[in-house]
């Protein structure tokens, strides 16, 4: 029997996680480091990026910062290849960074619009590029996009971001589709309704909330630590054939009527 350290053990790997000084992110870097791996921590707000390195620090795991914008494919493309140079290759990219702006559609603001894209579709074109050019060359990566229960499911007032997380799940399978022959694994990993600070008024809403619970099985918000079982699974040997795929981590939302 395969010993569940070599299935689910990430040490000797690199991951990179966009948008993890905080939130989502930083409670994937931090799944991903307890399970053994190196983490890379990025953001755009250099004490941000250095209170998360200090947070996994002290839990021991080992990690770096690399602040700059993943919107800016000119930035992007110099601090990859500073990365591997420097540091080692990315063997897990997560696309994590993203935004959110809620406006009636017949409303919503054009540069708004813009920004959205560029931050929750963009950014993970732009990362995932110069990365899978090394990983062709190992034959052998894990990628994992962020998705949403919006990658299925419509909402007022949201219509733009769930625009952009219906492209990430048809940008993760056809990235599948395209580097399977190449060793990399590309996955989806789709959140519910969890307490971040992209959610704090919707937390703050109590009508919301009642609206919420009700709607999901598992009647409440999720916790962002209850993702990194799903991201360690992605990224490890556990999920050696599983290419093309999304989880959603909903407690049961996309599953009911």
């Amino acid at each position: 029997m395969t010993d569940l350290s070599d299935l689910f053990g990430l040490a000797g790997k690199t991951a990179f996680i966009s948008g993890s000084s905080r939130g989502i992110g930083l409670a994937l870097a931090k799944a991903l480091g307890k399970a053994g791996a190196a983490v890379i921590i990025n953001g755009r707000d250099e004490d941000q990026v250095q209170k998360a390195l200090e947070s996994l620090s002290a839990s021991g795991i080992e990690a770096i910062g690399s602040t700059f914008d993943v919107t800016v494919a000119e930035d992007v493309e110099r601090e990859i290849g500073r990365l591997a140079a420097e540091f080692r290759p990315i063997d897990i990219l997560v696309n994590n960074a993203g935004m959110q702006h809620r406006a009636p559609f017949a409303d919503f603001p054009a540069d708004m619009f813009d920004k959205l894209m560029r931050t929750n579709l963009y950014s993970a074109f732009h990362l995932t590029q110069p990365v899978v050019r090394s990983m062709i060359g190992r034959k052998q990566g894990s990628i994992i996009n962020i998705c949403s229960v919006q990658s299925e499911l419509g909402r007022p007032s949201i219509v733009p971001y769930t625009a952009s997380k219906g492209a990430m799940k048809m940008l993760t399978k056809g990235l599948a589709a395209e580097l399977g022959p190449h060793g990399i694994r590309v996955n989806g990993l789709a959140p519910g309704y969890f307490r971040t600070d992209l959610n704090e008024a919707l937390v703050k809403d109590a009508e919301f909330s009642r609206w919420l619970t009700g709607r999901t099985p598992l009647a409440r918000w999720g916790e962002v630590d209850e993702l990194g079982g799903a991201a360690i699974f992605l990224a490890s040997n556990a999920s050696s054939f599983v290419t093309g795929q999304i989880i959603y981590v909903d407690g049961g939302m996309t599953s009911t009527v």
